[in-house]
C-alpha cells in the first residue's frame, strides 16, 4: 500500500481523535451554564449539545477553509503530513493535560500552536499574516466584545425585568436557556468542528487527494460532526464543573445572558469573517462579563486569572509539544 496513503489515513485518524478530545473538552462551552443553573439536566443537555455540534459542522466552511490554507503552507506529499500529524498530537496532549486539571483553555488555540510548531520544526512556511488576522487578533477582540456585550446585556435584563418576582423570572429564563443552549451548542459545531474539518482537508490537500477547485467531500462533514458529537455526549465534567460554578454563581438569567452574547460572537465571526475564534473564550469572558454587573466580590477573579494565564500559555506550550513530537516523526519518512 502507499506510504502516503497510509500517512494520510493516518493523519485522518489523529484528526478526528483531536475531534473527540475537543468535543469533551470543550463540551461545557456549550452547555455548562445550563446545568448549573438547572434548566436542563446534564444528559440532556449533552444531548442536545451533541446534536447542535452536528448541525453547526455543516455551517462551518468558511472556517474550515481558513483552517485548511490560511495558516501555513506545507510541501507536498509524507514530508508535509507528518507536520500535520506532529501538530495534532501536540493539540491533543495539551487538551488531556488541562482537561485533567479542569481548565477551560481553548482546543483551538492548541490546534493552531500545535500546527505552527510542527511546521517550523519541519522547515515548512507559516503565514504569519494569517495568524495575525485570523487568530490573534480575534484572540484579542473575542473575548473583549463577549466581556462588554455579557456586561450590557445583563444589565439590559436587570433593567427590563425590574419589577418581576424572582421566581417566575428564574423560571421563564430557565426555559429560555433551552434556546440559548442550543444556539451556543451550533456556534460550537461552526467554529470547532470546521476546524477538524479544515485539518482534514489539508491533509487530503498534502497528500494528492483533494484540490481547492472541489467542494468539500460530505463524509468530511459527517466525521467531523460524529467525533465532535461523540466526545460531546462523553462529557468533560472536570470543566463543566469550573465553567458552571467557580467563576460566578450563575443563575437563569445570567446563563441566558452568557449563552446569548457568546453565541451572537461565534455567529457573526463564522458567517461574516470565516475566522476561527475560540469556543472557550468567547463563553467565558462572557460569563466574566455577566458577573461582573453584581460588583467586584461576584466574579471569583482568582480561577478567572487561572484561566486567563491557561489562555495565554495554550498556543506557544502547545507549539513545543508539536516541535517535539515531529523530531521523531520525521524519520518515519
Amino acid at each position: 500500500m502507499d506510504s502516503v496513503f497510509i500517512a494520510v489515513a493516518v493523519c485522518i485518524a489523529a484528526a478526528l481523535l483531536f475531534g473527540y478530545t475537543n468535543g469533551f473538552h470543550d463540551s461545557a462551552n456549550a452547555i455548562a451554564t445550563s446545568i448549573s443553573t438547572r434548566a436542563l439536566k446534564p444528559r440532556v443537555a449533552l444531548g442536545m449539545a451533541a446534536i447542535g455540534n452536528f448541525v453547526g459542522a455543516h455551517l462551518g466552511g468558511k472556517v474550515a477553509a481558513t483552517v485548511a490554507s490560511g495558516l501555513v503552507e506545507l510541501p507536498d506529499g509524507i514530508d508535509g503530513i507528518l507536520i500535520v500529524i506532529a501538530g495534532l498530537f501536540g493539540a491533543i496532549a495539551w487538551n488531556f493535560t488541562t482537561w485533567y486539571f479542569g481548565l477551560p483553555t481553548s482546543s483551538s488555540h492548541a490546534l493552531f500552536g500545535g500546527m505552527v510548531g510542527a511546521t517550523m520544526a519541519g522547515g515548512a512556511v507559516v503565514l504569519w499574516g494569517g495568524i495575525l488576522d485570523k487568530i490573534v487578533l480575534p484572540t484579542i477582540v473575542s473575548p473583549l466584545v463577549g466581556f462588554t456585550l455579557g456586561f450590557l446585556v445583563m444589565i439590559a435584563v436587570y433593567w427590563l425585568f425590574r419589577r418581576g418576582r424572582p421566581d417566575k423570572l428564574n423560571r421563564g429564563f430557565r426555559h429560555a436557556q433551552t434556546a440559548s443552549a442550543a444556539a451556543m451548542a451550533i456556534g460550537h459545531g461552526m467554529q470547532d468542528a470546521a476546524k477538524v474539518m479544515g485539518i482534514i482537508i489539508l491533509a487530503l490537500s498534502v497528500g494528492g487527494y483533494y484540490t481547492d477547485a472541489e467542494p468539500i467531500p460530505e463524509w468530511v462533514y459527517l466525521a467531523s460532526a460524529a467525533v465532535m458529537a461523540a466526545g460531546t455526549y462523553a462529557g468533560g465534567w472536570r470543566i463543566i464543573k469550573t465553567m458552571g460554578r467557580k467563576i460566578i454563581d450563575l443563575g437563569p438569567p445570567q446563563g441566558f445572558a452568557a449563552e446569548t452574547v457568546a453565541s451572537a460572537v461565534l455567529y457573526a465571526n463564522t458567517f461574516l469573517l470565516g475566522a476561527p475564534i475560540s469556543t472557550t473564550h468567547t463563553i467565558t469572558s462572557a460569563i466574566m462579563g455577566v458577573g461582573s454587573t453584581g460588583g467586584k466580590r461576584a466574579v471569583r477573579w482568582g480561577v478567572a486569572r487561572s484561566i486567563v494565564i491557561a489562555w495565554i500559555i495554550t498556543f506557544p506550550i502547545a507549539a513545543i509539544v508539536g516541535a517535539l513530537f515531529y523530531l521523531p516523526i520525521q524519520f518515519i519518512g
